[in-house]
């Protein structure tokens, strides 16, 4: 597959953008694609890595707290390198958002752990870059489970339909008052921007267009 030329295809101004979406989204196939694309240093949050996200799935009362904090560590740990100047990698993407952390420490802790959880994130403080631009990616409870259970992660195979609607419902609830940076909110239920060349092409387009403010684009090609 040939990438595009990256100097047609990003706004040079930019120095981060951030991909982000429920889980199963494509939120890590695209921002590694988009990081290809424009030759940028990639920042992953690597969820596998994470040790005890295994058992949240399994039993989310008893891992809640150690899984959060691992990824809050982990988080902040990759954003520092955002923070810090490359010559030779003037662009950076990422596959999450920091604010992302504090919405699942929200949704997943009680009263006592999560009193917790903003202790230690106050102790951190965290200082989290502002990115240029916001992929959004939205799609169904049901196009999301049948994209996780083809992707067979041993830590996901638990996930209920259940959870995972209340992942999409937060992610919904929290891109709507949304006002940080350029945002654009992409239909991704029914297109592959990582294996189509059509479908790339199309959101590049818009990536280079969206400046300021909230877009929407729903590409014109579908998938089944």
């Amino acid at each position: 597959m040939t990438e595009p030329n990256t100097t047609e295809t990003v706004n040079e101004a930019r120095k981060f953008i951030a991909v982000e979406g429920p889980i199963g989204v494509g939120k890590t196939s695209l921002a590694r694609r988009l990081a290809k694309c424009f030759q940028a240093e990639l920042l992953l949050e690597e969820a596998e890595e994470n040790p005890f996200l295994e058992r949240f799935y399994q039993n989310p009362k008893s891992a809640a707290l150690p899984t959060q904090l691992f990824f809050l560590f982990q988080r902040a740990r990759e954003l520092q390198k955002a923070r810090q100047p490359d010559l030779f990698a003037p662009l950076r993407v990422a596959d999450f958002l920091m604010e992302k952390d504090r919405l699942f420490a929200r949704m997943n802790l009680d009263d006592d752990e999560l009193r917790l959880y903003e202790q230690v994130y106050a102790q951190m403080a965290v200082d989290a870059p502002r990115p240029d631009l916001v992929i959004y990616l939205q799609a169904p409870v049901d196009v999301l489970m049948n994209r996780i259970r083809k992707r067979g992660r041993p830590e996901e195979d638990t996930i209920e339909r259940t959870y995972l609607q209340k992942v999409v419902d937060d992610y919904a609830h929290f891109f709507h008052y949304y006002d940080d940076a350029p945002l654009l909110i992409v239909n991704a239920s029914g297109v592959d921007l990582v294996e189509s060349e059509d479908d790339f092409q199309e959101l590049l387009g818009r990536i280079d267009t969206t400046v300021k403010g909230r877009h929407y684009f729903n590409p014109k090609s579908v998938h089944v």
